[in-house]
């Protein structure tokens, strides 16, 4: 295994192509297509689309039905089947080709010097500004045929999966224009049947809002059939005696656009980006009413046929064509940001606000230490006492200072509650502790600086078990404020500790995240300007347990890893399922060059920081150890909360069920995979 290697990781690179068509002069448009096909070969494309009837060009009316013209297509076309012998790419041009007393408008699919197989097209407009049915027959009965084309046999019809026999799930399945927009596009019977890259060429004339539509087709073919969806459509070049051409392409993966060219090129274009083929299987095998829909329509999907060739990927380092987020859980586009930080803080206050009314109303009891994670359910509690019509003395704030509380965050949590104007009071518990550690017999009693897990419990138990005992006698409940990735690495005291409450509204959502809910608190106004600015302090604040006594601060990412790694990690494991190696491979172009790519809105420059491939593959062993080896018993026993974000929860009742007692071997394994990269054994 080659580390750097895209195709080794379950990716294909795929190209949509555009450029200058020459009407009527397939000579000059097979020379174009392999101008483009060489360039696609040089960057390592598996797959490469063109416009509809490109070899041609789309806009030719009656000359389609001219013998010199056909014949020079057929002769164009067994010029690139010819250029394609020594290329990389699947190559698949638009041409109409004669069969049976008609012409089809097709598909024609091409690797290494021969037809793969051809697809017609199946639906004909013959509305508005088309009038296909004029010269081209309908293609959507032809299943199970062949057609007779440089004098062999192909395979000919609608019913054509494309598989790579090398590169797992690189099975392609081509459409033309009008088929995808229909209300059961051939393309969706192709994914059911197992066709995981969807292909149109289009011709697509361009008018007035045409362009979004075609996007939202797109998006929506991809999303539902759990499919890449590449689009390619016709452009400068085209006939203009009453219509224009946009040359619009694009690539979608499972709805997220992953890469599209700007419109109204003067020469050649091509969208190229690298499509996750474990991510599309991944997504197929969890959704299960996936499988079902195709057992449904199995009538149809059964008889698919599937022709078989070998890609030969290149082995070497490509790079990887896609966006990818530093920060999954945090979208790097400000608006997507504004619209899921408004969303899970809703979804937050909303969860409360039901399990409050559902036992009675009790009053919130809440430990608030002036960090990150019980800042931000403190203020959930008061949006949500707000929205009840109740009063914010109704939450039972409590500071609960131990022995290396600082005053820093000690004196954030004060000017918060008093900010908040919610019931305040400070408990130390220091006393209590220090009895507890002398009953014990613990080192620390008789003076020893033994600062152990111990040590550390006794003051996170006795501040949960103050909570309860609080909230049984003034009628409360606890709010937990652990977050999804405590709970990742089992970052918490369990039982009497603060992996325990009545109710954790902070279960769903990632600590990466959670900066940047307090940020859009502060900038959307959700409370008034003193509160606003005892927020912004708490978020300058180093993330720590506090409970080691010491001249510098406990750092908790210094001792489990960096939580911006961890919240990757977790989310390509707790979404896809994918394997470690995969993961160091994402992590590595995520994070490997602070300067490239972009970062969450308002991310603090100092904090943008790089990571090597030896730290992404150390934190990685850390959180495999942890989070499959170690932590489960603690999730097992979570308290009720509601799930935020579509990376998953963690909740045994939910997304993620596991063993207590499993083994971390299988990952630690596949993780070794990385060390060849790294020059080891």
């Amino acid at each position: 295994m080659n580390f750097w290697s895209l195709y080794q990781h379950g990716f294909a690179r795929i190209a949509a192509c555009t450029g200058h068509a020459a009407i009527a002069d397939p000579a000059a448009n097979a020379e174009a297509v392999l101008r483009q096909a060489r360039r696609c070969d040089e960057d390592g494309v598996a797959v490469a689309l063109f416009p509809e009837m490109n070899l041609c060009g789309y806009s030719i009316e009656d000359l389609l039905l001219q013998d010199a013209l056909l014949d020079e297509v057929e002769t164009a076309l067994a010029a690139v089947v010819a250029g394609s012998a020594g290329l990389l790419p699947v190559l698949v041009v638009g041409a109409p080709l004669r069969h049976r007393n008609r012409i089809y408008n097709c598909a024609v699919v091409v690797h290494r010097g021969r037809i793969l197989g051809i697809a017609p097209k199946s639906y004909l407009p013959n509305y508005r500004e088309f009038y296909e049915k004029r010269q081209i027959a309908s293609g959507d009965d032809e299943r199970g045929g062949t057609i007779r084309i440089g004098g062999q046999a192909v395979p000919f019809g609608v019913d054509l999966l494309f598989s790579a026999e090398d590169v797992p799930g690189l099975v392609i399945h081509a459409e033309v224009c009008e088929d995808m927009w229909v209300p059961v596009p051939p393309s969706a019977e192709a994914a059911l049947a197992g066709a995981t890259v969807l292909l149109n060429l289009s011709g697509s004339p361009i008018t007035v809002g045409r362009a979004e539509d075609r996007k939202l087709l797109c998006r929506s073919a991809s999303s539902r059939c759990l499919a890449a969806y590449v689009y390619a459509a016709a452009g400068l070049g085209e006939s203009s005696t009453d219509l224009s051409w946009d040359g619009q392409t694009m690539i979608y993966e499972n709805g997220v656009l992953l890469a599209e060219t700007d419109r109204f090129p003067q020469d050649d274009r091509y969208a190229v980006a690298d499509v996750d083929l474990d991510l599309l299987r991944q997504e197929r095998l969890r959704m299960g009413t996936f499988d079902d829909n195709r057992r449904t329509h199995a009538a149809r999907t059964g008889d698919f046929r599937e022709v078989g060739f070998r890609l030969d990927p290149p082995t070497g380092d490509l790079g990887l064509r896609r966006r990818l987020e530093r920060y999954p859980f945090v979208p790097s586009d400000p608006e997507r940001l504004a619209q899921d930080c408004y969303e899970a803080y809703n979804i937050q206050v909303s969860a409360l606000q039901q399990r409050l009314a559902a036992i009675g109303d009790p009053k919130i009891v809440i430990g608030v230490s002036g960090g990150l994670d019980s800042t931000h359910a403190l203020i959930v509690a008061a949006q949500t006492m707000d929205r009840a019509g109740r009063p914010r003395s109704d939450i039972l704030a409590f500071t609960l200072p131990g022995f290396a509380t600082s005053d820093h965050t000690k004196g954030n949590a004060h000017k918060l509650m008093r900010a908040l104007g919610v019931t305040a009071a400070e408990l130390d518990i220091t006393p209590t502790a220090r009895l507890m550690l002398k009953e014990m017999d613990h080192p620390f009693s008789a003076g020893e600086p033994v600062y152990d897990v111990t040590f550390e419990n006794v003051q996170a138990g006795l501040r949960t078990d103050y909570l309860f005992r609080l909230a049984n006698q003034r009628g409360g409940i606890v709010l937990g404020t652990g977050d999804l990735s405590e709970l990742a690495l089992g970052w918490s005291t369990y039982g009497v500790g603060d992996q325990m409450s009545h109710y954790n509204v902070n279960s769903g959502v990632p600590k990466t995240f959670i900066q940047h809910l307090i940020r859009w608190v502060i900038g959307s106004g959700q409370f008034d300007e003193e509160t606003g600015r005892t927020l912004a302090a708490i978020l300058d604040t180093e993330i720590s347990p506090e409970l080691v006594p010491g001249e510098e601060m406990q750092s908790t990412e210094s001792k489990i890893g960096p939580y911006a790694l961890h919240d990757f990690t977790l989310f390509h494991v707790l979404r896809y399922g994918f394997r470690p190696s995969k993961i160091a491979f994402l992590a590595w172009h995520a994070w490997h060059d602070a300067g490239a790519g972009a970062w969450p809105a308002n991310f603090p420059e100092a904090k943008r920081v790089a990571y090597d491939l030896q730290e992404i593959r150390d934190w990685l062993e850390v959180f495999c150890r942890r989070f499959f080896a170690f932590a489960q018993f603690k999730r097992s026993a979570m308290p009720n909360g509601p799930k935020v974000s579509a990376g998953g929860s963690l909740s045994p009742r939910g997304d993620w069920r596991a063993p207590s007692d499993s083994s971390a071997a299988t990952w630690l394994r596949d993780l070794a995979r990385v060390d060849g990269a790294l020059g080891r054994d």
